[in-house]
């Protein structure tokens, strides 16, 4: 696993500061000129990373092998090899597999095609293909879009309850200011159409729990992207207006 570091400022002053483990590759810088609050998470690179995406979870493939990042051509790249990908980045399930979505490829271009089982924990573990390529045709660059690693769990479906999010692993939410159109953004990740109510709930203990500035999220953030290792005795708990696809097959 890697190795993360979590900071939050005030005005210079750190008010938090957290160790943890993760599995994805992330840096996200989260400021608010109004109230000078920042928060910074670093989490060392891996071997895979997603470019131009809206999110940590979306954008052109590129691997990471002897240093250099190489470029990935569609037709060297299934769902098999997408599933890998999605769960080594700490994301969930891919979504879309589509050449140049987020871009055109950049050389130099990874020279075998993947042929994963679906089943590695990294993209570099998987077996790979003896013909080599040393080009990729316009359109071809590999794009993805892994789901958000968001669930909603202990409700009457998939779209209530205890929001929880993985970040190596899944973990309640605790915030200190929550709305519903924060919450809106988090049934539109699962599909689950707009938000009905956002509330806490109190536990007599601390539990482990990913802390989340709201700041961050209303600046456009993922979830994960905006979460530190915390403990805390509240909960986060959303309820969802639709129903998600799982509940729908």
């Amino acid at each position: 696993s890697l190795l993360f570091f979590s900071v939050k400022l005030y005005h210079g002053v750190v008010l938090h500061a957290s160790q943890d483990h993760a599995t994805e590759e992330t840096f996200t810088l989260c400021f608010s000129v109004l109230l000078d609050l920042c928060l910074i998470s670093l989490i060392s690179a891996d071997s895979v990373r997603l470019l131009n995406g809206s999110s940590l979870c979306s954008g052109r493939l590129q691997v990471k092998s002897n240093q250099r990042w190489s470029s990935v051509c569609e037709d060297d790249f299934d769902l098999q090899d997408a599933e890998v990908i999605c769960r080594e980045l700490g994301c969930g399930p891919p979504l879309h597999l589509q050449g140049a979505l987020y871009g055109e490829v950049e050389a130099p271009v990874w020279s075998r095609e993947f042929q994963c089982g679906g089943h590695e924990s990294a993209l570099l573990d998987c077996r790979s293909s003896g013909s080599v390529r040393s080009s990729c045709s316009p359109g071809k660059a590999a794009g993805l879009t892994c789901s958000e690693p968001v669930r909603l769990v202990g409700g009457a479906s998939h779209c209530a309850g205890t929001l929880e999010v993985r970040r190596g692993e899944w973990r309640p939410v605790a915030m200190e200011i929550w709305n519903l159109k924060d919450a809106a953004a988090v049934c539109g990740q699962m599909n689950c159409g707009s938000a009905v109510s956002v509330g806490n709930t109190q536990s007599s203990s601390q539990r482990s729990v990913w802390w989340v500035e709201s700041l961050c999220v209303q600046a456009g953030y993922a979830l994960k992207e905006c979460a530190s290792a915390d403990h805390s005795s509240s909960t986060l708990d959303i309820t969802c207006s639709g129903k998600s696809v799982r509940d729908i097959i």
